[in-house]
């Protein structure tokens, strides 16, 4: 299955993608949620798409499509996960998984302005894939990790370089900005993906290449992730793990280049789909 949340900032509503669009599940499940994955809302959601007895009403138009899923109790972020992205930070490879945080009031939908926060001056794009757990996991065994996935999607990290690297402190203050985690345009379950390790990912900005990579190239693979973070913090049902970025940043650039306003980002994830975003810089008044 592929969910989707649609609708109004505020007023979303749970639905799944199918061919020909978008159907409406609100009446099965009230959000894609903490507690609709700890439920076992796949699986009822799975069996009553099974068992109707005539097609689904589609919905008519194209509604906004927000966050794939509904807030969670945490977004983790893996850095610098790909050798050719830690090559053109100019950092060693890491040993053991980097962990940081993103606020998740940086939610939004994929087609979302991408915002740039006032006193900006170096926004940056990093497309990555997003495992959403799917069960409450702690201590978890590698061998054993996929089983807490509820799915996968879309993602993009985006960065304020300046509050991220040179305003001291934490990684987190160059994260955590509105707009700046955005998922989608839909949560694609397990069973929709075969190979994980095997998906080509990339990322235009204005219609120019800047990352082609693939998940391949993923210094530490999921299992790995999932089970290393479940010896830190209990992982929560819902709770979003984004796996890092390859090559191609702005900051990487010769010179560094970052995101300005009317910039188009577009970006996708082979099987999870793609979206384009447009960005609107606050310092512009």
């Amino acid at each position: 299955m592929k969910l989707v949340r649609f609708g109004e900032i505020g007023k979303e509503k749970p639905g799944l993608l199918e061919e020909g669009g978008i159907i409406d599940v609100s009446a099965q499940a009230r959000d894609f949620d903490e507690e609709f994955f700890a439920s076992g809302g796949l699986v009822s959601l799975e069996n009553w798409r099974r068992n109707l007895s005539s097609p689904p009403e589609i919905l008519k138009g194209s509604p906004r499509l927000a966050s794939c899923v509904a807030r969670p109790s945490k977004i983790i972020c893996i850095g610098l996960n790909y050798q050719d992205h830690a090559k053109e930070a100019g950092a060693k490879l890491p040993k053991e998984p980097i962990i940081f945080f993103k606020s998740t009031s940086a939610l939004s939908g994929p087609g979302d302005e991408v915002l740039i926060p006032r006193g900006s001056k170096k926004a940056d794009w990093e497309v990555e894939l997003a495992v959403v757990i799917g069960k409450k996991a702690s201590y978890v065994e590698e061998h054993k990790s996929l089983d807490y996935v509820a799915g996968y999607c879309l993602a993009n990290d985006y960065s304020e370089r300046e509050f991220q690297l040179e305003r001291d402190g934490q990684w987190v203050k160059g994260k955590s900005s509105d707009s700046f985690a955005p998922l989608g345009p839909f949560m694609a379950t397990t069973d929709e993906i075969s190979d994980i390790d095997n998906l080509s990912i990339w990322l235009k900005v204005n219609g120019e290449m800047r990352q082609d990579g693939t998940t391949a190239d993923l210094i530490f693979k999921v299992p790995k992730l999932i089970s290393y973070i479940s010896h830190f913090m209990t992982l929560l049902p819902g709770d979003v793990i984004s796996t890092g970025t390859p090559a191609g940043v702005g900051l990487g650039m010769k010179p560094p280049t970052f995101l300005k306003h009317a910039d188009i980002v577009e970006y996708g994830i082979e099987g999870l789909g793609q979206t384009q975003q447009s960005v609107r810089d606050l310092n512009k008044r």
